[in-house]
């Protein structure tokens, strides 16, 4: 008897985070319900944990063609979403400090939830990174920060596309693509072998761009908690405690990485 009203108090919990959606984005592609998302999570654990165990004895997989050809293909991905978030906003006016969602159908809503639905799928096309890693048995690679960068963000941003298809949301996006274009291209460049690695000097600047977006993110969300802004307090709170934690872990992987070596050396 207590499972049955356990499962009929999710069922009702369920119904309601269904109902209270955008019901603009409701039809689109994993939208709908918070299920396939969080399956999507569970498989993508599963494999972080069996794959290297899988990989264990066997030879790391050669992807050289593959790797330049998704990094490239990511590159312009996010070249075209920032374009989309940038014109999009400046087309709509939109305010830098304080944007309310604009819940109409109008043609430049629609378009904002449109590249807001394909950033929020970017993110699942993202969760590819940790199964190149593992085919190619870059173990040290699947550290707690990737894991918990890429794992977490999906929920994140299906609860932006669900509830907050635009408005503030749009500046996370814009800033994003911007850091998603350079990084991919590092990473693609880095694919076409060693020989490039004399062209790759800039790593660390990456890093450091990572973390300047991070920290533009926590300064935006931060002004909107205290500002009389429409925007639910409840998403910028998230973002805000989530852009704390990745400062830390981003910080210390720039120690460690570029400052503890040097020590070291």
């Amino acid at each position: 008897f207590q499972m049955a009203s356990l499962w009929q108090r999710v069922q009702s919990v369920h119904q309601k985070i269904v109902e209270l959606g955008d019901k603009r984005t409701d039809p689109w592609l994993l939208v709908h319900s918070p299920v396939p998302v969080a399956l999507i999570f569970l498989v993508y654990l599963a494999v972080v944990w069996a794959g290297p165990r899988l990989m264990k004895h066997r030879q790391p997989v050669d992807l050289k063609a593959v790797l330049i050809v998704y990094n490239f293909s990511m590159v312009g991905l996010s070249a075209y979403m920032f374009y989309e978030f940038l014109v999009t906003s400046w087309l709509s006016k939109y305010s830098y400090l304080c944007q309310p969602v604009d819940y109409s159908s109008s043609p430049l809503a629609m378009r904002m939830a449109a590249v807001c639905w394909w950033f929020f799928f970017s993110k699942v096309i993202e969760l590819s990174d940790t199964l190149f890693f593992i085919l190619r048995k870059k173990n040290n690679q699947l550290t707690f920060l990737h894991i918990y960068h890429h794992g977490p963000m999906i929920f994140n941003w299906w609860l932006g596309i669900k509830y907050v298809a635009g408005g503030q949301s749009f500046f996370i996006g814009l800033v994003n693509t911007f850091v998603h274009v350079v990084m991919y291209s590092y990473y693609g460049l880095a694919a076409i072998g060693p020989h490039m690695q004399k062209y790759l000097w800039w790593k660390r600047y990456l890093t450091s761009l990572q973390l300047v977006q991070f920290l533009l993110f926590l300064l935006h969300t931060g002004y909107n908690l205290f500002a009389e802004c429409d925007f639910p307090d409840s998403m910028n709170m998230l973002v805000f405690s989530y852009c704390i934690t990745l400062i830390i872990l981003f910080s210390n992987f720039y120690y460690q990485s570029y400052l503890n070596t040097k020590k070291q050396k």
